[in-house]
């Protein structure tokens, strides 16, 4: 079902219309759509407002999933997408998108605004684990979703402990360990 606040170019209205309609202050920019200035943000229509960027059979990961839940204040340059399907994908992804041909469980996404997102805690794992890659700390991503989510500091330590062999995991879990963790 699409959200009846999300406005995507060319579907109820054409884009010379919503920029009209920015300019009078009845809609603001939202991802890749708009929303009603007077209506709530929320992750579901962070979620919607990528409808026309990401394809069927892709949900939002990294970054992008982090600014969907609400972590992160602005949306990210380039989305994060991963195949959430078991068919490949045999064609060019818009180049907005950074994309990751490893299935993600279904399991690890929940939907908003009809979109599949990683859940909170694959979220940060993924988080962790690429700012591992780059060799940095963890960076405003991963310590947003833990300011925001403490309560899965223990479910994202026991998904990497217990999760298969990943790239950069180790460093990623010694992270998650000498995390404080929020008894309150």
């Amino acid at each position: 079902m699409v959200s009846p606040y999300v406005y995507a170019p060319g579907t109820r209205l054409s884009l010379a219309e919503l920029g009209a309609a920015r300019l009078d202050g009845d809609v603001v920019e939202v991802g890749e759509a708009f929303m009603p200035a007077d209506a709530v943000e929320s992750p579901e229509i962070r979620a919607a407002s990528l409808r026309p960027l990401v394809a069927q059979g892709l949900a939002l990961t990294h970054e992008s999933a982090a600014w969907v839940h609400g972590a992160l204040s602005e949306p990210p340059l380039r989305h994060s997408v991963q195949r959430c399907t078991e068919r490949r994908r045999n064609h060019v992804l818009d180049p907005r998108l950074r994309y990751r041909d490893l299935q993600l469980p279904a399991s690890e996404t929940v939907r908003l605004g009809g979109m599949p997102v990683s859940n909170r805690v694959r979220t940060l794992c993924d988080l962790l684990r690429a700012d591992a890659a780059a060799g940095d700390g963890p960076r405003a991503g991963a310590v947003a979703m833990i300011g925001m989510f403490p309560d899965i500091l223990a479910d994202a330590r026991v998904a990497l402990a217990c999760g298969g062999p990943l790239p950069h995991k180790r460093r990623a879990l010694a992270w998650l360990q000498s995390w404080p963790v929020r008894t309150t």
